[in-house]
């Protein structure tokens, strides 16, 4: 294939906003769980995109429904609905807990509508006064003003002036804290089942039980982000599904098209009733482009034989990442549950995450951080068992780099 070695990362610094700071690899192609740059050299890929592209790099029936959809219909408003938009949402709320979807392009805007969704219920059920939200420290819920906020890590929402208000923070985990600060007045508790951007860190399923049970007492509504967790990457469809806590309303997106911008919201009936005609939308929310592509992911995802793998996988970049650290003593644990799993950096590398994310660049291996003391590896689902031994073959070089440094 043609390269344009004209393009290179100094171009931008000279034509991009400077809120991103990448590396000077320029990926140009890619083929399942392999990536190349423009000079030819090859990268193992556990970092899918941030736990987007759940089935690796141009798979094929993503392609294929790629090609099909667009020589068919790409775009309408949404004064008219399609048919990629309806077999998806069908999908959807045949196989989740939800009766109704709405469709929007990023974590971030299923999220603001999850948020507007649950305060606009509790004003029409309740009365205005409800309206606390209650999230957790060190979560992410995206970025526009309204996510950040809510979202636990204050470096994100400061700076932009004043903040939307009724938004409460307690810490991960802490049935306690909850108890202190929930009453009638709050309308919902949104949270991750596994925190990503805070360190990989699991809910613990008795905080899952007592979290629905105060939303149940406070009649309050309780939202699951599963914008990472979500389409497999936990070894179930969604993680609610890992146990018997049931959200109201849940956000999908990342891997829900495999590399293509779409997301979702989805919940009941009775309260989807509640965002009537004119109260929110989306201009390519629904997207028949997306939509076919998300009803090309969940026919792969949402299957015994790539849930059933996933788990497999696990325990593999488990395995592997437990003989590396036997060697070089470089974590304190690893964590986290599917392919959604953290390497924690021990008191010797305290603050190096990111040093092991750019050697293993260097490497051929391409990984994330969680924070500055998490390595968080979040590959395809369907990743060759032996890109998985290649993989940890090039990280523990990259490990054994930064500890000879």
């Amino acid at each position: 294939m043609s390269v344009n070695m004209n393009l290179t990362r100094a171009q931008f610094d000279e034509v991009m906003v400077p809120n991103y700071a990448p590396s000077a690899v320029i990926p140009v192609r890619g083929e399942g769980s392999r990536v190349w740059d423009q000079e030819g050299k090859e990268y193992i890929d556990f970092a899918g995109g941030i736990a987007v592209n759940c089935l690796g790099h141009c798979h094929p029936a993503l392609v294929g429904a790629l090609k099909a959809q667009g020589e068919k219909l790409w775009h309408l408003a949404n004064v008219m609905t399609n048919e990629p938009a309806l077999e998806l949402a069908t999908k959807l709320v045949d196989a989740t807990f939800a009766d109704r979807v709405y469709f929007a392009n990023s974590g971030a805007e299923a999220n603001e509508a999850a948020l507007k969704l649950v305060r606009r219920y509790a004003m029409d059920k309740f009365g205005a006064e409800k309206d606390q939200i209650i999230a957790f420290d060190k979560a992410f819920h995206g970025r526009t003003f309204f996510t950040v906020s809510v979202g636990g890590q204050a470096a994100y929402s400061d700076g932009f002036g004043p903040k939307p208000q009724s938004i409460t923070h307690v810490p991960f985990n802490d049935i306690a804290a909850l108890e202190a600060v929930i009453s009638d007045k709050t309308c919902a508790i949104m949270m991750e089942p596994l925190q990503g951007e805070g360190g990989i860190i699991d809910a613990d399923p008795e905080f899952l039980k007592a979290v629905r049970a105060l939303c149940d007492k406070h009649n309050a509504l309780l939202v699951f982000d599963e914008v990472q967790t979500g389409v497999g990457r936990l070894g179930e469809l969604y993680a609610y599904m890992r146990g018997d806590v049931v959200p109201d309303v849940l956000t999908t997106a990342k891997a829900l098209g495999g590399g293509f911008p779409i997301a979702a919201m989805l919940t009941t009936k009775e309260i989807a009733d509640h965002l009537k005609i004119g109260t929110h939308g989306s201009t390519y929310g629904g997207n028949p482009l997306a939509c076919a592509i998300g009803n090309a992911v969940l026919d792969v995802v949402n299957t015994p034989e790539v849930l059933n793998g996933v788990k497999v996988r696990e325990q593999l970049l488990r395995d592997g990442l437990t003989k590396i650290n036997d060697k070089y003593d470089v974590f304190s644990e690893v964590r986290g549950q599917g392919l959604l799993i953290g390497a924690v950096m021990n008191e010797k590398f305290q603050g190096r995450a990111k040093e092991f994310l750019v050697a293993g660049i260097s490497e051929g291996v391409m990984s994330l951080v969680a924070g500055a003391n998490v390595v968080r590896f979040t590959p395809s689902l369907v990743i060759p068992e032996a890109d998985i031994a290649e993989g940890l073959a090039r990280f523990e070089r990259a490990v054994a780099k930064v500890v000879e440094a």
